[in-house]
């Protein structure tokens, strides 16, 4: 036979112990702040508007894009280890995607006046290299950084970077989740 006091300590611990077990998942248990791996650009940045030039002398800008999802890197004309690393991963996360891969461009834009060698992006066919006009003072950010692999969504915002060293597999996470959701691109 169960006292008066006992079934009133089992009904308080019943009521107790999900919030002692929250407490505990609280303090030991920390979520990820995010799902994505790159970082958001919050509000996101506009594309620039220069007119750029291709390898072949014909013109270039971003807009002309528009419609597609883009992966961005910028670095020197002579692409040095380090470049040519972020033009790998952007090759590679691109065929990765399998039939989405025709949504995704990819642009490298020499910011600096060393123009590439006619045979140095044999490897990475299909992707674009835009140059900097010579006398064009390009602002940091998509077409001015060598730290990050950039973004750009099918409406013309640069909405997300990735380091230069970028992991390839959770990038290509982060592409196939904005994929999925994207009705546009």
């Amino acid at each position: 036979m169960i006292g008066p006091r006992a079934k009133f300590l089992a009904l308080a611990a019943l009521f107790a112990l999900p919030i002692a077990a929250s407490i505990l998942a609280w303090k030991f248990m920390q979520p990820q702040p995010t799902a994505n791996y790159g970082a958001l650009l919050l509000p996101p940045a506009a594309l620039p508007t220069q007119s750029f030039e291709t390898p072949q002398g014909k013109p270039f800008v971003f807009t002309g894009l528009e419609g597609k999802w883009m992966l961005v890197a910028s670095d020197s004309g002579e692409c040095p280890v380090a470049c040519l690393q972020k033009l790998v991963t952007m090759r590679q996360v691109r065929l990765a995607l399998g039939r989405n891969a025709g949504r995704v461009e990819r642009i490298f834009v020499v910011d600096d006046l060393k123009r590439p060698a006619p045979a140095a992006f044999d490897d990475f066919a299909g992707m674009t290299v835009a140059l900097a006009p010579a006398g064009l003072n390009l602002a940091p950010g998509l077409a001015r950084d060598r730290a990050h692999i950039y973004l750009v969504d099918p409406r013309g915002n640069v909405m997300m970077r990735w380091p230069a060293g970028a992991d390839g597999k959770r990038m290509l996470g982060d592409l196939q989740r904005l994929l999925k959701a994207s009705q546009i691109g």
